[in-house]
């Protein structure tokens, strides 16, 4: 991991019940991946290869740095609750790609990648989702991209597909005309999810994590893949720091 050394006992942020930080060794990498293997695989279905049973990890993670969010209330003992994890340029430079190329051609962002860094694999226990561990999760990303001066924030917001794909279409064909980027941003999914055939007219429920993506100033940049071990159609997103709204800019004067 890249920066962990710079982030130590003074950078773990206490908010009332809850510290956020960067793991810091081994032992809290594992502790998020067994959070995101309780929401991706038990909860929400997904079919893994995994070497360890009950821990969510590919070869990413290695190179990655792994926000951790824990419940530091008597109830929560300091349980892992919330994790997003971050690959910067110089880490997806040594795994060889971000692990977005897997899902999407993004040769149009080739001249972005010094700065870019790529977030995923965010999930949040299902007693936590009320708002707070998520908020703590964005204002400790902006502190990270703003203390390293990276200028570009890349993912995917993950839409599910027990529907058969329809709210997924559905809210893509939604997005369309507010929130689609230009040309020069567009990605391309390698598995693309036939949207065209699977729109109904009807309103599309939002994400809530693609929904901050959104407030925050990200634009959808081009169609959803469909990603079948997880059982989503994946909305690439792409945020320059330059179109941070206010509301979450002020993250960054704190940072």
């Amino acid at each position: 991991m890249l920066h962990t050394q710079e982030w130590q006992a003074h950078d773990i942020h206490h908010h009332q019940n809850y510290s956020i930080s960067l793991a810091l060794n081994a032992h809290e990498v594992k502790e998020a991946q067994r959070l995101r293997y309780r929401v991706f695989v038990e909860e929400l279905g997904a079919r893994i290869q995994t070497p360890i049973a009950g821990v969510d990890a590919d070869r990413f993670d290695r190179h990655c740095e792994h926000l951790i969010v824990r419940d530091t209330s008597n109830a929560g003992a300091g349980r892992v609750v919330g994790t997003y994890r971050i690959l910067t340029p110089e880490a997806a430079s040594r795994a060889g790609n971000y692990y977005s190329e897997s899902e999407f051609d993004l040769t149009r962002l080739r001249y972005l990648r010094d700065g870019m860094v790529e977030v995923g694999r965010s999930c949040i226990h299902p007693d936590y989702r009320n708002g707070t561990v998520i908020a703590l999760l964005w204002s400790k990303l902006a502190e990270f991209m703003a203390r390293h001066d990276y200028r570009t924030l890349i993912g995917c917001a993950s839409v599910s597909m027990a529907d058969g794909g329809h709210n997924a279409a559905n809210l893509f064909v939604q997005l369309l005309d507010a929130h689609l980027a230009p040309l020069e941003y567009r990605v391309f999914p390698r598995e693309p999810l036939p949207f065209e055939r699977l729109v109904t007219g009807r309103a599309a429920a939002i994400p809530p994590l693609l929904k901050g993506y959104l407030r925050a100033g990200a634009w959808v940049c081009g169609e959803p893949a469909w990603n079948a071990d997880f059982n989503t159609a994946d909305l690439p997103l792409l945020l320059p720091m330059s179109r941070l709204t206010p509301r979450y800019a002020r993250h960054l004067v704190r940072g």
